[in-house]
């Protein structure tokens, strides 16, 4: 009875660890041919900023955003940080323009600028 208590323990915690990670069924999309074309990277950010036509895979990011900014992306992959850190660092040199607008949307108190300006400086991204 013992070894069935802590088995179910165990499996019950497994479950509740493994619901702390974002799901990874969009890490194979890749992010390099997206922002290298407007075509595909206008609707990610129309999705993001505006709520308009989201992709599953858009409206996925557009959910765990605000909770990844939070917690420093605590439960993304690794194949999710480094493209996080990949878009932003694209997004801050290359549309300037955009990254404004999810700056004014996602950080309206600069509270990610401040908290996250050491990893920022390491990517080149503009305080």
């Amino acid at each position: 009875m013992k070894t069935t208590l802590a088995l179910s323990l165990c499996a019950a915690l497994v479950v509740v660890h493994a619901a702390e990670k974002y799901t990874t069924k969009f890490d194979n999309i890749d992010v390099d041919q997206i922002l290298k074309n407007d075509r595909l990277l206008t609707p990610y950010m129309n999705c993001i900023l505006k709520d308009t036509n989201c992709t599953p895979d858009a409206r996925e990011l557009k959910r765990v955003l605000p909770d990844a900014l939070a917690t420093n992306c605590s439960k993304c992959s690794e194949k999710q940080k480094a493209g996080a850190q990949k878009v932003i660092s694209y997004l801050a040199k290359n549309k300037p323009d955009v990254w404004n607008e999810v700056l004014a949307k996602y950080d309206k108190n600069n509270v990610y600028r401040t908290k996250y300006a050491d990893e920022a400086r390491k990517l080149g991204v503009p305080i």
